[in-house]
C-alpha cells in the first residue's frame, strides 16, 4: 500500500485545482471510476498566513497590504480560473470577504482522520475547499467549521476541543499540526501543494493529470509495501 501525504491549506486554490487532478489520477489507476486499491492518502497541515489572527482578517485589506493599490479582490489571475475551470471548479472570490486563520480548520481535518480515516479526512477536505472557494464562507470561523463538520460526527462534547483548541484533545490535535508542520519543513515543503510519497519523495505543486499518475505508478513500485 502506498501512502501519498498532501501537505495543503484549505484556502490554497492550487490545492484545490491538485486534488482534482490527484483524483482523476487515481480513478486512471483503479477499475470502474474508483481510485486505485493500493494507495491511501493522508492530507497533512500547511499554513499559507500563519501569522494572521485567530479571527482572521478582511481580505481587502490582506490584499492592500500584500499588493499596495493593486489589491483589489476582483483582480483574480485569468489562469487560476482558467485551470480550475478545467477542473469543474467554480472559484467565487467575489464572495469571499475574510481570509481566516486556517488552524481551527486543520484541527478539525486531523480529528476526522483519527476518527473516520483517510476517506473521511478526503471528504472534509472537498467540504472545506468547496465551502470557502465556492460559498465564501469563513473556514476559520468555529461556527461554519461545526455546521460543516456536523455530517462527519462532530458533537457538542468534543466540538470546542477539536475547533478552538481547548482540553487534552485540543491541545493533542495542535501538538500533531505543529510537528507535522515541522515534518514539512524537512521534508522540503516550501509551498502547496506538496506530495510526499512514502514518507520521503516530495511531488511539488499542483502538476497535470498525466504527470501524477506516471509519477504514482513509478512511487508503487519503489514505496509499496504490504
Amino acid at each position: 500500500m502506498l501512502e501519498i501525504e498532501i501537505f495543503s491549506d484549505a484556502i490554497c486554490p492550487w490545492c484545490f485545482i491538485g486534488k482534482r487532478r490527484l483524483e482523476k489520477a487515481l480513478k486512471r489507476l483503479g477499475a470502474n471510476n474508483e481510485f486505485d486499491p493500493e494507495v491511501r492518502l493522508r492530507w497533512r497541515p500547511y499554513l499559507l498566513y500563519p501569522n494572521l489572527p485567530i479571527e482572521g482578517i478582511d481580505r481587502n485589506e490582506l490584499l492592500r497590504r500584500r499588493y499596495g493599490p493593486r489589491g483589489d479582490k476582483g483582480r483574480v489571475p485569468a489562469a487560476i480560473l482558467a485551470e480550475a475551470a478545467a477542473e469543474n471548479i467554480g472559484l467565487r472570490y467575489d464572495l469571499i470577504e475574510r481570509t481566516p486563520n486556517t488552524r481551527a480548520a486543520h484541527r478539525l481535518v486531523e480529528w476526522v482522520y483519527v476518527e473516520g480515516g483517510w476517506q473521511a479526512q478526503h471528504a472534509v477536505v472537498e467540504t472545506l475547499f468547496q465551502a470557502y472557494f465556492c460559498l465564501g464562507q469563513d473556514v476559520g470561523d468555529a461556527d461554519v467549521l461545526s455546521g460543516l463538520a456536523k455530517p462527519f460526527g462532530l458533537t457538542e462534547s468534543v466540538k470546542d476541543c477539536v475547533l478552538n483548541g481547548e482540553g487534552r484533545l485540543g491541545a493533542e490535535l495542535d501538538a500533531e499540526i505543529d510537528a507535522q508542520l515541522e515534518r514539512g519543513l524537512d521534508l522540503g515543503v516550501s509551498g502547496v501543494p506538496g506530495y510526499v510519497m512514502g514518507g520521503s519523495y516530495l511531488l511539488p505543486g499542483a502538476q497535470d493529470t498525466e504527470t501524477m499518475q506516471a509519477i504514482i505508478q513509478r512511487a508503487k513500485i519503489r514505496f509499496s509495501s504490504v
